[in-house]
């Protein structure tokens, strides 16, 4: 490996088994010389089979392949856009999701990942303490591991404070009777640096095992926030959002399809084994690597409505067809003539910024008070207050965009619906032939 292919990105790894060392090992180094005195035989086996449980799940969500799209893979039926009869006005939209850095059809659920460089099946997000994805194939190692974990700290942290209180109570006796400097900030050390860690990831632990109750990922909660934040605008706009083109698109609520019950969430997230006995084991399988390309819905909604639901922002700009004459425009002034020019030259700018072609719109706050503007008399002077909602620069209530999740948003976030021409004549070639045989 160079040394300009390092980041500090490939310490994670060594910094978290050196965090795992440090706190099972050094601790019951520690207790040799510390009163109540070293663990008994049941607490020494129970603690370090723990500690091993955390090595094996931690290994396998490190090393586990997160899976990738077939390249044959393609949509079970064929699906585009559904217009309404009211001109200029789009009511659902039933997509086919393209990769345009794959090249290939994605599945429900699956998104680029920009570290792995392709499509996961189910991504959940880019781990970076795994420096791998959590997906439909590693999900099951990282609930393990986060679970034993939490077990082992928990138990930890028992260790500790009982020889803290020890300590604590001892405190009057003459310092040589009780343990060294060194000794105390080694307990301290491993009291807060296990405090804090088990704070952290007990956070995580459940947040992830309510996410596999609700059968939810954490690009999909994601979805879902911005689902709502789409439907509280569209209803200030009489239910309808500006599109690309000057398109209406309908806004209206669609329900998370993938929420099947909390049984059938939490066995889909484990592998789909029933055995809860083997939802802890180490060792479990890694669910079949056929699966992860469908996935059970709930029949809240029309089964050709796809998710995420309809987003105006999502939808590119079609390019201006070739040989499309220019108005031939007089000035009465050559200062006049070069600010059309500039003018021009920064639209054009703005409409090949996202490359390919596509035709990327001014950001919702730029358009909305630019009507806002038009609407209202403007002579106070005072600037519009500008909000991040709306455009690519979208983040939740936690302040995280798709980027954050390890997703690709130059690929996820405009061009997954802009399927190549070619693409779709031969699946129109294929789908005649099947008709005809």
């Amino acid at each position: 490996m160079t040394a300009s292919s390092f980041s500090i990105s490939h310490l994670a790894i060594p910094a978290v088994c050196i965090l795992i060392a440090f706190l099972a090992y050094t601790s019951q180094y520690l207790f040799l010389h510390l009163e109540p005195g070293p663990l008994s035989d049941y607490e020494f086996w129970k603690f370090n089979g723990l500690v091993a449980c955390i090595w094996i799940c931690y290994y396998r969500a490190c090393t586990v392949d997160p899976g990738r799209i077939p390249r044959d893979w393609k949509p079970s039926r064929g699906q585009g856009v559904d217009v309404a009869s009211e001109e200029g006005k789009i009511d659902a939209l039933v997509r086919q999701r393209w990769c345009r850095k794959c090249e290939a059809y994605k599945p429900p659920r699956a998104h680029h990942c920009k570290v792995c460089q392709r499509c996961i099946p189910k991504m959940d997000h880019h781990c970076p303490w795994t420096r791998n994805c959590v997906s439909h194939f590693t999900f099951p190692h990282f609930v393990r591991f986060l679970f034993y974990a939490v077990v082992s700290m928990v138990y930890l942290e028992s260790f500790l404070f009982t020889r803290a209180s020890v300590i604590w109570e001892n405190r009057r006796l003459p310092s040589y009777l009780g343990p060294s400097i060194a000794q105390l900030t080694h307990l301290f050390l491993l009291i807060v640096v296990n405090s804090l860690t088990l704070f952290a990831l007990f956070i995580l632990l459940v947040r992830t095992l309510w996410a596999l109750g609700a059968n939810v990922t954490t690009i999909e909660s994601w979805e879902i926030e911005r689902h709502k934040t789409l439907l509280r605008r569209a209803r200030h706009f009489g239910g309808y959002l500006d599109g690309p083109d000057g398109i209406k698109v309908r806004i209206r609520k669609q329900e998370f399809p993938y929420d099947i019950g909390i049984w059938k969430n939490i066995k889909a997230g484990m592998g789909g084994s029933s055995n809860i006995l083997s939802w802890l084991w180490p060792f479990a399988a890694t669910p079949d690597r056929s699966t992860g390309l469908s996935f059970e819905v709930n029949d809240f909604e029309d089964p050709g409505l796809s998710w995420p639901p309809p987003d105006p922002d999502r939808i590119p700009r079609k390019p201006r067809p070739m040989g499309e004459p220019f108005p031939v425009q007089h000035f009465d002034s050559a200062q006049e003539e070069i600010e059309a020019f500039n003018r021009r030259q920064r639209e054009d700018m703005e409409r090949r910024r996202g490359g390919l072609g596509l035709q990327r719109r001014r950001k919702f706050h730029e358009r909305y008070a630019h009507v806002a503007n038009a609407e209202h008399d403007a002579a106070d002077g005072e600037d519009s207050v500008a909000s991040d909602e709306g455009e690519e620069a979208w983040r939740n209530a936690d302040g995280e965009r798709l980027q954050d999740f390890g997703v690709d948003e130059e690929v996820e976030f405009y061009d997954e619906d802009d399927i190549p021409l070619a693409e779709l004549m031969r699946r129109r070639r294929e789908q005649q032939q099947q008709q005809q045989s």
